[in-house]
């Protein structure tokens, strides 16, 4: 049987999706337009948020958060080591000094207990990041209670639009955070095939948000220089921000996904209770997780497994290999921002261990869970990895 190659993770695009980015194709905007307003409110609707701010990218909203928060040299901001380096790397571009914190073991997101410490070494920090890891949400109130009501906290909720808090508000909805970021690569719950987002309460951060996203220009009648009555042409730019928008094509496809979002949160959820079903009592082997109420509320957007490749006698490459020459890819979900050569001597609090995040990090692989896998193939790679795990291949 030829079957095709079942990567970590896909996109799902379907004829309503393809019908939407044609109609903006042929009508009469294809940036700036009215689109990416359709996209906002989209968004602004399924979270229940007053502010939705499209960008081009993920890392975009990041990085026009950290500036509307504040980042700047001489500003101390703080994200957790396991994550994809854009996490750290949005402070950095503002010049802000940046330090890391080990995570949570049952959670694989910041613990508050280790934000915690740092803050009593730290308490000049102003920005938190903590990372929404795989679709699960972070522990926000406990986040908030370590923070105080005076820093700013930013959600990285790249993997997690769709999933829900404990308490079942959605992420990215009213909460702890003061921002919320999202992003729609492909492999996310939604594309937009590049993209992301930032939600917010707060006016002036919606406001400083808006304004770094297009080069800090400012065409509001009210917050221009005085003398520029009944001149509709007149622009300033105000700050140094960048040409961060989100193209009509890119809004068109967004729009469309919403629509299928929840679906597609479903199935991920059923993939990943399959899963578990089928490798329950593997050895060498833990599910990362895998808690039932977590597997509820969560996003999704990875499945991970934890293997100890010393007592099972293979490297984590030989089995990425194995898995590879039987059509099948994985990925290793992150390599801690602490260990990549530019942060080394980068990060504040430089002489720090983080054995949690080091020992995920030991073990860790992704394997395929997005949407348009049948069950069939969720079955094969059961098979395939157990096959590996046992040794019979």
């Amino acid at each position: 049987m030829n079957r095709r190659f079942i990567g970590y993770g896909r996109q799902s695009i379907e004829q309503d999706d393809i019908d939407a980015v044609v109609k903006c194709l042929a009508g009469d905007y294809l940036t700036q337009g009215p689109a990416v307003e359709d996209f906002e409110a989209a968004i602004r609707s399924y979270l229940g948020v007053k502010h939705a701010v499209a960008v081009s990218s993920g890392t975009a909203a990041l990085h026009i958060a950290a500036m509307a928060a504040g980042a700047q040299p001489g500003v101390l901001g703080v994200t957790q080591t396991m994550t994809f380096v854009a996490s750290a790397n949005c402070l950095a571009y503002c010049g802000a000094d940046v330090g890391l914190t080990d995570i949570d073991p049952g959670t694989i997101s910041m613990s508050p207990d280790t934000l915690s410490v740092h803050l009593e070494k730290y308490p000049q920090t102003r920005i938190i990041i903590p990372v929404s890891m795989t679709g699960l949400s972070s522990d926000g109130n406990a986040l908030r209670a370590a923070a105080g009501p005076e820093r700013i906290i930013i959600e990285d909720a790249s993997h997690s639009l769709g999933g829900q808090r404990e308490d079942g508000s959605r992420i990215g909805s009213p909460g702890y955070a003061d921002m919320t970021v999202f992003s729609f690569h492909p492999v996310k719950p939604i594309t937009t095939g590049e993209g992301g987002l930032v939600v917010t309460e707060d006016d002036e951060l919606a406001r400083r948000l808006r304004l770094m996203r297009s080069h800090g220009i400012e065409r509001q009648p009210e917050r221009l220089s005085p003398g520029h009555d009944g001149e509709p042409w007149y622009y300033e730019q105000q700050e140094l921000g960048f040409n961060y928008r989100l193209s009509d094509i890119q809004a068109a496809l967004g729009t469309a996904q919403m629509a299928r979002l929840d679906d597609f949160i479903a199935r991920r959820r059923e993939i990943a209770e399959r899963y578990d079903r089928q490798f329950s009592g593997l050895p060498n082997m833990r599910i990362r997780v895998s808690d039932p109420a977590q597997r509820g509320r969560s996003g999704h957007h990875l499945y991970v497994i934890g293997l100890d490749y010393t007592a099972l006698g293979r490297s984590r490459a030989e089995v990425m290999n194995l898995m590879r020459q039987h059509g099948i890819g994985s990925q290793v979900h992150y390599i801690p921002v602490h260990l990549q050569p530019w942060w080394k001597k980068r990060f504040v609090n430089h002489s720090d261990r983080f054995p949690v995040a080091e020992t995920y990090y030991g073990e860790c692989l992704s394997i395929p869970c997005f949407p348009g896998m049948s069950d069939d193939e969720v079955d094969y790679v059961s098979e395939i990895v157990e096959k590996i795990v046992r040794k019979r291949i």
